[in-house]
């Protein structure tokens, strides 16, 4: 069974107010690592454009800024992937999320938060009882992702490329089944 969660994280949508910090987050190198292979990236997330992003969000693409006591830590994204408008995820099944994650300052990593995130994450996701599994994408490289994911109860699928990227994935997926049997509702 996995440790109780963190009282003092909670996640709220993000604003247009969120965007001087996801641009200053873009910035941290744990996070551009995190999010490409090149090492003379000069920001996380490639092109990413953030007040294009947190314009677009919709029912089916959202953002998510978490907060330890009101400070933000990370950022997540949660999409439907079959039917949110960009089809990174290309022709996938219906009855899934998927979740994107990051600490957002180096000093804020190693102490949970992470898992704190993601706990809350699956609550969100799973709280629609048509959804069926959780999708993440880490870098195929990113092998420290690979076992947080695998910690909290994500299986390896497969090597995939995803969206414009050029970067391999190795995606993770997170099934309701393997959520309720490892977290049940904590």
């Amino acid at each position: 069974m996995s440790r109780p969660l963190d009282p003092r994280i909670t996640l709220r949508p993000a604003t247009a107010s969120d965007i001087p910090t996801f641009d200053r987050w873009d910035l941290e190198p744990h996070v551009i690592s995190a999010t490409s292979d090149d090492l003379d990236a000069p920001k996380a997330f490639g092109e990413t454009y953030w007040p294009d992003e947190i314009a677009m969000q919709d029912e089916y693409y959202q953002y998510f800024v978490a907060e330890l006591d009101g400070r933000p830590v990370g950022g997540m994204q949660i999409i439907d992937p079959h039917l949110e408008k960009t089809h990174y995820w290309g022709d996938v099944e219906p009855n899934l999320r998927a979740v994107d994650i990051w600490i957002g300052d180096a000093g804020d990593l190693g102490k949970g938060y992470g898992e704190t995130m993601m706990r809350l994450a699956f609550r969100l996701c799973f709280a629609d009882p048509a959804v069926t599994a959780i999708i993440i994408d880490p870098l195929a490289s990113n092998t420290r992702a690979h076992k947080f994911y695998q910690r909290i109860g994500f299986k390896p699928v497969g090597r995939q490329r995803l969206g414009d990227d050029d970067d391999e994935c190795l995606v993770h997926k997170l099934t309701r089944a393997d959520w309720e049997a490892r977290h049940g509702d904590a």
